[in-house]
């Protein structure tokens, strides 16, 4: 127990908690209308003024319940409090105060352990205050902890959801790392062993052409300057230990492959010249069709079709995945998009995924040629 109150105690608060929006106007809006209508007409207010003041006055802390979630439940609930205390003893609460509620869900969710732990003092004051001003039984007060507990587990449960769901999101984005340094790694090594045949072959038949060696070198040079490309696209990936077992690794004309698979017919087209792109450029676009598609044929209803498109420019190379379903193959970001996102990155692409304007689902990718790491998280160019 002494271990959980002290990581409690330790929790830092969530990193950028969402911007005001137009919901939370339009909440303050309802507020500041509903309320002075129940003063008007609820029987049993005989005088409104000091409950309808609490319920409008602090509305407004509605707006800064994610930004200063222990601030703004000290300031309603000691407020409310205090008002009724000093200044409206034995007036009943107003309905309207309902969105107190939304103070311990704030704070649950947004503060950190320090300010959960003083939140659920003065939580605990405020129900502990009005059950001594008698202006609850027991059991109200029975109730009225049960409800504000309700709102602050739900707040702990939705940061809980968020935390593991971070997790698993990080998790997709090291193993796609993982699985592109990998590619990297097999293509690295091809180029090396390429360099070690090569001059193997000048040196061995050096004595009967001397021009051997020149032809050697210049073929030298070019697989180095291949391999140097490859090596800086790893810097920055993670990469476990693992047995060096060289495996084939996919590429662009692997993609035609992926029309053999069961479900919506794949229409393959490749256009532009492909035959110069770093073998770590041609395995992530098998990769990224690879995963567009799976997503495509597992989310996609009623798709009967769906296209890979291929197109090299100069510079870089695009890669189009459409289908014609309805609903979503992505939706929300998942896990696999995220990877697909990841491996992008790292090459210095980009990869996006969303309704196609014609309908159906597209993912599209652009990669450059030569892969370079941008600058990013400490990773160097």
């Amino acid at each position: 127990m002494p271990a959980l109150l002290r990581s409690v105690w330790a929790e830092p608060r969530p990193a950028d908690p969402p911007r005001r929006t137009w919901r939370d106007w339009a909440l303050l809006a309802a507020v500041w209308l509903l309320a002075p209508l129940e003063a008007r007409y609820r029987p049993g207010l005989a005088e409104p003024g000091w409950p309808l003041a609490v319920a409008v006055g602090l509305a407004p802390a509605l707006l800064w319940r994610r930004a200063y979630p222990l601030l703004t439940t000290a300031v309603t609930y000691l407020g409310s409090g205090a008002v009724a205390l000093f200044a409206a003893p034995g007036q009943p609460d107003m309905y309207a105060t309902v969105y107190f509620v939304l103070f311990p869900y704030a704070l649950f969710r947004w503060g950190s352990g320090r300010e959960a732990v003083a939140g659920f003092g003065v939580l605990a004051a405020h129900v502990l205050g009005s059950l001594a001003l008698s202006r609850t039984d027991i059991a109200g007060a029975a109730g009225s902890l049960g409800v504000l507990g309700a709102a602050a587990g739900l707040g702990a449960a939705v940061r809980y959801r968020e935390k593991v769901r971070a997790r698993e999101l990080e998790r997709a984005k090291l193993l796609e790392r993982e699985s592109l340094a990998r590619d990297l790694h097999d293509t690295v090594a091809h180029h090396f062993s390429a360099i070690a045949i090569r001059a193997q072959a000048g040196l061995a038949v050096a004595p009967a052409r001397p021009e051997a060696p020149a032809e050697a070198l210049r073929l030298i040079e070019t697989e180095a300057a291949r391999a140097l490309a490859e090596m800086r696209a790893m810097v920055g990936v993670l990469r476990r230990d693992e047995p060096a077992e060289l495996a084939p690794v996919p590429g662009v004309a692997d993609i035609a492959l992926l029309a053999d698979q069961p479900g919506p017919p794949v229409g393959v087209r490749l256009a532009g010249r492909l035959d110069d792109l770093a073998p770590a450029v041609g395995s992530a676009l098998y990769r990224l069709a690879q995963e567009s598609v799976t997503n495509a044929r597992r989310h996609a209803r009623h798709a009967t079709r769906v296209s890979i498109l291929v197109e090299a420019g100069d510079r870089d190379v695009r890669l189009s995945v459409s289908d014609d379903g309805t609903g979503s193959a992505g939706g929300v970001r998942g896990f696999g998009l995220t990877g697909m996102i990841e491996r992008a990155e790292l090459l210095g692409g980009t990869c996006e995924a969303g309704p196609a304007p014609a309908g159906g689902w597209l993912v599209s990718a652009v990669l450059p040629k030569i892969p370079h790491a941008p600058s990013r998280n400490g990773v160097l160019a």
